[in-house]
């Protein structure tokens, strides 16, 4: 079973010199939710890199999903240079990788030479919130919940087979089926034990309605944990999977069949714990804080939805009867809707129903939260709980497309303020950049539809 000893920096120290530790995987997270970084030799890390950090380029902010450099971006273009930015370790995220032998790790900050802050560091557009929050006195708890398809292929026949033809793990739909499960019980099993070895909080795993389709669930905590976190599991999943030969997927549609969501929950407390959102006295189980958080996220979902929704495959979800969101709607534990309050009392959270297993949480969370506090803030009144299905609603919809969501992203004042005018320009130009490749891209479809009868 895998080790779930809590790891300091003391406990590396010792087991280095011991020799029971040799790699330090050194990571931070990308514009696209990924952890890119070093492996480093441990004992130049416990001697060197736990002092100083490390370097690398800077346009690791600043490249597409294929690493191709690309232009636009104020802070790394071939103009200044492409210079490096710091690594430097947070060492209350070193942790445990049971899944590499001899292999721990630790996720970064990231800081330009002279210590200020990369601001578009995802990982420090959630610190800035996070502060901010904390400055209200509060803090935010958040859960998220990632789903992914397995499939018996592994990655590279995967690859080879240009991602046509691959056998998914179940062949019919398992959501709750404890048979279906067992199917890939090895599998999930290996994930839950070296996650929870890595110091995760494991809760269940379950089988979802795609063929194939999974989700393993952790226990939420304060914002930027849960979303370190997300990053280490994500990761890491998708390691154990290779390991055994098979893969899985968690980008938002694979298929015409049920897209992976990764529902974000998130409540406000007090500093000092207390439940600032919930009234159980109240009718609906709110207080005025409460209702003004939801209101605030009502009133900027549209211009946040390229942070729920980064890519073109994102849009692809919401579909109506999916169990993807399509109506701008909130409602009490009902599905059909953007928005679910689930919950009663200490437990009283707001399900954001949007993103989707691309999702970059750090960004998703850091929206979620100023949503949150500029509805507190102003004092916005909360609609009705919508009741019945959200899919009919004359109500605004979520954007459909990429195109639409920078527009809204790009053009809203409240993120310029909210956000910093570089943080702003600098994921519109990350849409934009996913948008130009995929107007460059001949797919599938074309050839199909044009190769003989047009």
């Amino acid at each position: 079973m895998a080790r779930s000893i809590p790891l300091d920096v003391d406990s590396l120290r010792r087991e280095v010199d011991e020799g029971e530790i040799d790699t330090v995987v050194v990571g931070i997270t990308d514009m696209q939710g990924r952890m890119q970084g070093k492996r480093i030799h441990a004992d130049h890390f416990v001697h060197d890199t736990l002092a100083h950090g490390t370097e690398g380029c800077n346009y690791l902010l600043a490249v597409d999903v294929d690493m191709n450099t690309v232009s636009g971006y104020a802070m790394s273009s071939w103009d200044s240079g492409y210079g490096d930015m710091v690594m430097r370790p947070d060492l209350s995220t070193l942790h445990r990788i049971p899944w590499q032998e001899g292999a721990v790790g630790v996720l970064c900050d990231v800081l330009w030479e002279d210590g200020s802050d990369v601001v578009a560091s995802p990982r420090q557009v959630l610190r800035r919130q996070v502060d901010r929050l904390a400055d209200a006195g509060m803090a935010a708890y958040v859960g998220t919940e990632l789903e992914f398809i397995v499939f018996l292929d592994s990655y590279e026949e995967a690859w080879e087979s240009g991602y046509r033809d691959l056998t998914p793990a179940n062949l019919y739909n398992v959501d709750y089926s404890i048979l279906g499960g067992a199917r890939v019980e090895p599998l999930l099993r290996r994930i839950r034990l070296g996650m929870a070895g890595a110091g995760l909080e494991v809760e269940s795993a379950k089988g979802e309605c795609n063929l194939g389709q999974h989700e393993i669930a952790f226990k939420y905590n304060e914002a930027l944990v849960t979303c370190d976190r997300h990053t280490i599991y994500k990761t890491g999943a998708k390691e154990i999977a290779a390991q055994e030969d098979v893969s899985l997927t968690f980008m938002a549609k694979y298929d015409e069949r049920e897209g992976n969501s990764c529902h974000i929950h998130l409540s406000f407390r007090g500093l000092d714990g207390s439940m600032v959102m919930a009234d159980d006295a109240s009718p609906d189980g709110m207080s005025p804080l409460g209702r003004s958080f939801v209101a605030g996220q009502l009133a900027h979902l549209e211009e946040l939805t390229l942070l729920f929704a980064p890519q073109i495959n994102s849009y692809k979800r919401y579909v109506e009867g999916s169990f993807a969101p399509t109506a701008i709607k909130w409602g009490r534990d009902n599905r059909t809707c953007a928005l679910r309050l689930v919950g009663h009392g200490p437990s009283l959270r707001l399900e954001n129903r949007v993103p989707g297993g691309d999702v970059n949480p750090y960004l998703a969370v850091a929206g979620i939260i100023a949503a949150g506090m500029d509805g507190i803030e102003r004092e916005l009144p909360l609609e009705p709980a919508f009741e019945g299905n959200a899919y009919t609603a004359d109500a605004a919809r979520v954007p459909d497309n990429l195109a639409r969501a920078v527009e809204l992203w790009e053009g809203s004042a409240w993120v310029r303020d909210t956000f910093g005018e570089e943080v702003q320009a600098h994921y519109a130009r990350m849409g934009r950049v996913e948008l130009d490749a995929f107007g460059r891209a001949v797919t599938d479809w074309e050839r199909y539809r044009g190769f003989e009868r047009l």
